[in-house]
């Protein structure tokens, strides 16, 4: 593999230039944060407090009747000592699905899986409109979003993404220059809505999909692969366009043909 350049404090400093700006020209000074246990939420997190102090930075925990890894949304807010809200989406979630059982329609697994991830989106803006100067902050990363693994009007919203262009080793990599604990920032990347990992939905690991995201580099197996996810999920992309820095990284991935 390539070895992987990334200056964290460089990066942040364009995070936080660019971030300071966008929050001055919407007149807001808080953010609302949905608190997952995974690295890019508890990423984004720890970058607000940093540059807006942890008094202006709202987690929220939105599990769906529990989460599996409950003890590491607990750590993230315990590390952070930002101010925490709890909301269930159990319910909301399976009103929904009655609701559309009950209209003789068959409730498909991939509406299953993407259902809470809106209903997430829907109630972190319930709560941000509801605090005075607050926008719900965006906690997709630029791996992710190329392999169409994020959920349009989901997780793939919000009001401002600051690593949309990060890849996810990146985000870990910046994480850890942020303090964040070691086994949050290794944590193996799970969406929470299925039993599977990211890597084994990929087939591929994100050392392997960052490497060709950024020096272009993988055999044509793996090439091949990572593209036809991309254009799998590309009207996605070119539906939404939340504002966030831009680091002017070469991206093969939108370049390059198979």
């Amino acid at each position: 593999m390539t070895n992987y350049s990334f200056d964290a404090q460089k990066t942040y400093a364009v995070i936080e230039y660019h971030w300071l700006q966008f929050m001055a020209q919407t007149y807001s000074d808080k953010c609302v944060i949905g608190i997952s246990g995974g690295i890019d939420s508890t990423c984004v997190a720890a970058l607000a407090c940093k540059i807006f102090g942890k008094d202006n930075v709202i987690g929220i925990s939105l599990p769906c009747n529990g989460q599996k890894d409950a003890a590491d949304v607990d750590k993230v807010f315990d590390h952070l000592q930002i101010k925490r809200l709890d909301f269930d989406i159990g319910d909301a979630f399976y009103e929904v699905l009655d609701g559309v059982a009950n209209n003789g329609i068959d409730i498909s697994y991939v509406t299953r899986t993407n259902l809470p991830a809106r209903l997430r989106m829907a109630s972190l803006y319930a709560f941000a409109q509801s605090i005075p100067g607050a926008l719900v902050i965006n906690t997709c990363n630029l791996s992710e979003t190329l392999q169409n693994y994020d959920t349009l009007w989901g997780d793939g919203c919000g009001s401002y993404a600051p690593i949309k262009n990060l890849t996810k080793t990146e985000v870990r990599k910046l994480a850890k220059w942020l303090g964040v604990p070691d086994d949050l920032v290794m944590k193996t990347p799970v969406d929470g809505l299925q039993d599977f990992t990211d890597e084994e939905r990929f087939g591929y690991t994100y050392e392997e999909l960052d490497n060709y995201i950024r020096y272009g580099k993988g055999d044509i197996a793996l090439i091949t692969a990572i593209i036809v996810r991309y254009k799998s999920g590309k009207f996605k992309i070119d539906m939404v366009n939340i504002d966030g820095p831009d680091f002017n990284f070469p991206d093969y991935i939108q370049k390059k043909n198979v």
